[in-house]
Parts: C-alpha cells; sequence; structure tokens
C-alpha cells in the first residue's frame, strides 16, 4: 500500500494491521497535509504535531507487539468542543484558554481503541451558526470551493476529512452541525441517538439538544468511527443499548417504506427548497425505488416543533457564556443569545423539556407507517465565506433558517439522522439528504446508507488538492505544538 489522502479509515486501520504502513508514516503525512492546506483551507485550531507523533510511535510499538485494536495507529481529528488532555477547548471563542485536566469521554474511547488525535478542528463560537469563520481563527473554506463555506458548526472536521487531510473526524450536532457540513462537503456524516457518543464531562449538552457524532467519506468508515467512539460515562444523563454497528454495513433491508419529506418544518421564519437542491434530492428518492423502496411524499407532523428547540439552545449559550473566561471578546450575537437563554432558562426551559415526549409520541406513530424519512439535508448550497458572519442577529437567524430549515427537529428529538451526498449543483457546490429514523434506529439508516453509497460510489469523487496559500485563503494559522 501507499498510503494518500483516499485511504479510508476502515483501509488505514487494516493496512497497520497488515503490517503495509506504519503508524509513524500515516500519522507524518497526515500532518504534512494539514501543514500544506492550513494556510488555505483552515481546518485546524490545534494541531498536536509532537504529541501525535510520539502516539504513533506508541502505537507502532504495540502493532509490532502483536496486539490489535479497531483503529490502532490511525490518525484522526477531532473538533475544538471536546477535551483533549494537554490541550485547550476554546470551541471556537477569542482569547487564551486552560489546557483540560483529562481526555473527554469519547476521545478517551477514541484512544482506547488506539486511534492518534492528531488535532483539533475549527468551529464557530460555541457552534451556533452554520458556518466556520470569525476572529478566533479566520475562516475555515470547503475543499470543493474555497470562496464557500464547508457550513458548521463541525466545518473544521468536514473541511479535513473531505480534502482527505485525516480519514474521519468527530464532529457535534445540535442543529445539524454535522449534518450541514457533511452535505455541503460531499460527507457522511452520522447525529447517533442523543447520548450514543458520551459528551462528558457535560452529563448532556445544550440541555440535551447536542450530540456527538462522525464526519466520514463512506458508511462502512462512519460505522467503524461510531463503534470506537460510542459508549457512556457513569455521569452521563443518556444511555441508549450498545449497538454494532460495523455489522448493519451491507445487511439486506428487505423493501423499506420512506417517506419523501420536502416541506421546511415549523419555522418562525421563512424556508424554500431551492429547485436545484430540490431536483437532487428527488433524483435520490428516485434511486431507492430502483433500489426496491417504497417512496411516497409526506411529512411528520412536526406541529409547532420548534417551541422546543430554542429554550433549550438559548439556555445552553447562557450557561457557556457564564463559563467564559473572555465574556468580553464573545460575539454581539452570543451575548445576544445568551440574554434570552437567560429568560428562557427557567419555566419555558421545563415546558421544552416535557414537551418531548409528546413529540416522542406524535412523530413516532409516523414511524408505524414509514420505516425512514427522506428530507434535505439543507434547502440551499454552501453560502460565501463571510455571507453570514457580519450580520446582526436577527438577520443571521433570517438567513441560517433560510438555508439550514431541515436539520435541527431530529435534535429536540434526540434521534438517529444521517446526511448522505446527494450530488452537486452550480459551482460545484455539493449537496446532500438526510436518512432520518426513531431511537435507535442507526443500524437501518447506515444499512440503507451503505446500499445508496454502492450504487452511487459517491466517495470515489474527490475536490482537488487544496493549495497552500491561495489567494483566497484566510490568514489564520492553527497553534502547532
Amino acid at each position: 500500500m501507499t498510503p494518500d489522502r483516499s485511504a479510508g479509515l476502515a483501509e488505514s486501520a487494516r493496512a497497520l494491521a497488515a503490517g503495509e504502513v506504519t503508524s509513524r508514516t500515516l500519522t507524518e503525512q497526515a500532518l504534512a497535509r494539514i501543514e500544506s492546506t492550513q494556510g488555505s483551507l483552515n481546518a485546524f485550531r490545534v494541531v498536536r504535531r509532537e504529541a501525535a507523533l510520539a502516539e504513533a510511535d506508541a502505537a507502532d510499538k504495540q502493532l509490532a507487539a502483536g496486539v490489535r485494536k479497531p483503529l490502532l495507529g490511525v490518525p484522526v481529528a477531532v473538533k475544538d468542543d471536546m477535551d483533549v488532555a494537554g490541550e485547550p477547548t476554546a470551541f471556537g471563542c477569542r482569547g487564551e484558554f486552560p489546557p483540560a485536566p483529562e481526555d473527554g469521554e469519547a476521545v478517551r474511547r477514541l484512544r482506547a481503541a488506539g486511534a492518534v488525535v492528531v488535532g483539533k478542528t475549527n468551529t464557530c463560537e460555541f457552534g451556533q451558526w452554520p458556518f466556520t469563520e470569525g476572529p478566533a481563527f479566520g475562516a475555515t473554506r470547503n475543499p470543493w470551493n474555497s470562496l464557500h463555506t464547508p457550513g458548521g458548526s463541525s466545518g473544521g472536521s468536514a473541511a479535513a476529512v473531505a480534502a482527505g487531510l485525516v480519514p474521519a473526524a468527530l464532529g457535534s450536532d445540535g442543529a445539524g452541525s454535522v449534518r450541514i457540513p457533511a452535505s455541503w462537503t460531499h460527507l457522511v456524516g452520522v447525529k447517533p441517538q442523543r447520548g450514543r457518543i458520551s459528551t462528558w464531562p457535560r452529563g448532556e449538552s445544550f440541555h440535551g439538544i447536542t450530540v456527538n457524532g462522525t464526519l466520514t467519506r463512506t458508511v462502512a468508515d462512519a460505522a467503524l468511527l461510531l463503534d470506537a467512539a460510542s459508549g457512556s460515562h457513569a455521569g452521563d444523563l443518556h444511555r441508549p443499548p450498545a449497538l454494532t454497528l460495523t455489522e448493519a454495513v451491507g445487511r439486506d433491508l428487505g423493501r423499506l417504506r420512506i417517506a419523501l419529506s420536502l416541506k421546511p418544518p415549523f419555522t418562525a421564519l421563512p424556508a424554500r427548497l431551492r429547485p436545484d437542491v430540490r431536483t437532487r434530492v428527488l433524483e435520490l428518492a428516485d434511486k431507492l425505488v430502483q433500489l426496491g423502496h417504497t417512496v411516497v411524499e409526506d411529512d411528520p407532523p412536526y406541529g409547532r416543533i420548534g417551541l422546543g428547540f430554542l429554550p433549550r439552545a438559548t439556555a445552553g449559550i447562557a450557561e457557556r457564556v457564564r463559563e467564559a473566561p473572555h465574556p468580553g471578546l464573545l460575539d454581539r450575537r452570543t451575548l445576544e443569545a445568551a440574554r434570552l437563554g437567560r429568560l428562557l432558562g427557567g419555566a419555558p426551559l421545563r415546558a421544552a423539556r416535557r414537551a418531548e415526549a409528546v413529540l416522542h409520541d406524535r412523530i413516532g406513530a409516523f414511524f408505524g407507517m414509514y420505516d425512514v424519512v427522506l428530507a434535505p439535508t439543507t434547502a440551499a448550497p454552501p453560502p460565501l465565506v463571510g455571507a453570514l458572519h457580519d450580520l446582526s442577529g436577527p438577520a443571521t437567524d433570517r438567513a441560517m433558517v433560510a438555508a439550514c430549515p431541515y436539520a435541527w427537529p431530529w435534535n429536540v428529538l434526540g434521534w438517529p439522522g444521517v446526511s448522505i451526498p446527494a450530488g452537486f449543483v452550480a459551482d460545484g457546490l455539493p449537496v446532500g439528504a438526510q436518512l432520518l429514523g426513531p431511537s435507535n434506529s442507526e443500524p437501518l439508516l447506515l444499512s440503507l446508507a451503505a446500499q445508496v453509497e454502492a450504487e452511487l460510489r459517491w466517495h470515489e469523487r474527490w475536490p482537488e488538492p487544496a493549495v497552500a496559500n491561495s489567494p483566497a485563503a484566510q490568514a489564520g494559522r492553527a497553534r502547532t505544538l
């Protein structure tokens, strides 16, 4: 094997176990790719060069001794809202942050599976927006078109995987923050069941709407990373039953009943599905029919589900602002959201939490008629870098809802969703579609995604390699250790 950016997670793990390549080599190559693209893509906030090489050398010793672990020696990245021992967790904010005393549970589990954590990827401030830019680090750019954002808030992880800097990365999803950048960078993005991947040292994140998820090029790699990162900490508030998701890939599905949902869920602001995105989603629906499934246009009974989102999101922002070491450096929109969160953090928040059971019953009954919902991941392709960054709070909200009205209801429900590539629109911009299911339905969703992938083979299409220090690049540089 001659390792390059096309080697995925499973292939890298296989080659390492077979002795065809060393972890030192894979890690050095990943670090070189990161360094050469930091001036153009700007995917990383922290690059752990020396620490990662030391971890790679330790992995090679284990491999030579016959030790076998699922990801032993494979370089991966994590989003900068996850604690990595000895590194700051700035979560997109300006200022100096203390090093985390220990790994968060998801990172601990990755390490236990043998992975080498090469760095922490960029995210917008507290993960609030579907773009990845800000004064703390500059702008992260889309490998498919550097004038456009990769999305957010897990945009750094998405850019890193889409460009082949690393084979896989963890992100987090509170309103689509894994699925949106996955759709805008031609990746598989999995928002698992709430609690599937621990958010510890928080028992839950943003009052249960935010979960940790995965960004990969293939479904098999997504399943492998999910299996490695999944599991509960004793302090977690949500502990779904254990699943082995690698077993789902390639499973015979039979004939599924699929609801095609094109209508945006309840929003207080206008949202409209762009015709070119609609066309790509309809083409994917046609492919599902060709695969033998029944597809019927129908929408889940969302009702006023948005009332269950806003108190949880803004109260979560208020908590993060209270904890911030440099609140005076935060974006004015963050401070506005925190003020609203303090108002909604009492009775409205409690009512929003109570409403979830009603939503589970009502939308769960919809899954008595259908196995899966197919919906657009976003209503539009990725916007230009900077298009949303300097807007006012209300204008940002309007722009977010217009572009991304489809993902957030599944965060309120806490159920799994998978964004898969749906093709490209003008200017070579990727768009995606979501496969959405009821509680603990990751095996079904990944099986269906793998079936579509076998037909469309989206992982074989790559963006042009990023050019270091291109004219479109931001000046931001990762802190290299």
